[in-house]
């Protein structure tokens, strides 16, 4: 039913059940899972040489995030790995389009009530935009 399955992975403990989840369905499936991890922007206003130790220090992070992910998939047919800089909804949304994936699963804090109408929640976004089944995991 899946081929590809893109696992939105921050490192949050909703997140870290995402990502087991994800790999039994692709177990299940035998699908690829694209691990998605997106980072803010350094602000350009830092300048040269912290702009670079700081964007050096966001991608070390991001390489021990994404590690994480991977040993919690477990072994799967395939899996890949994007880190990108951007607002998470977006980019996850992107990258679900540019990969033509068949589900996106993903944490949630539970953020809900007024405070979810006022602040959003990266979740929401993408159940609101997305084009395909999105597993959102508590």
């Amino acid at each position: 039913m899946y081929k590809t399955i893109l696992l939105a992975y921050d490192g949050s403990e909703h997140a870290r059940k995402a990502a087991r989840l994800a790999g039994d369905e692709a177990r299940t499936h035998g699908a690829t899972v694209v691990v998605v991890y997106a980072y803010d922007a350094v602000p350009e206003w830092l300048g040269e040489p912290l702009f670079e130790e700081a964007l050096s220090r966001r991608l070390v992070h991001a390489e021990s995030i994404v590690d994480e992910a991977r040993a919690l998939v477990g072994e799967v047919a395939s899996l890949e790995i994007e880190v990108l800089e951007g607002p998470p909804a977006e980019t996850i949304l992107r990258v679900a389009e540019v990969r033509q994936a068949d589900l996106i699963v993903m944490g949630t804090r539970g953020l809900s009530g007024l405070a979810g109408m006022l602040l959003g929640s990266q979740s929401q976004k993408v159940v609101a935009l997305s084009k395909c089944p999105v597993l959102l995991v508590k």
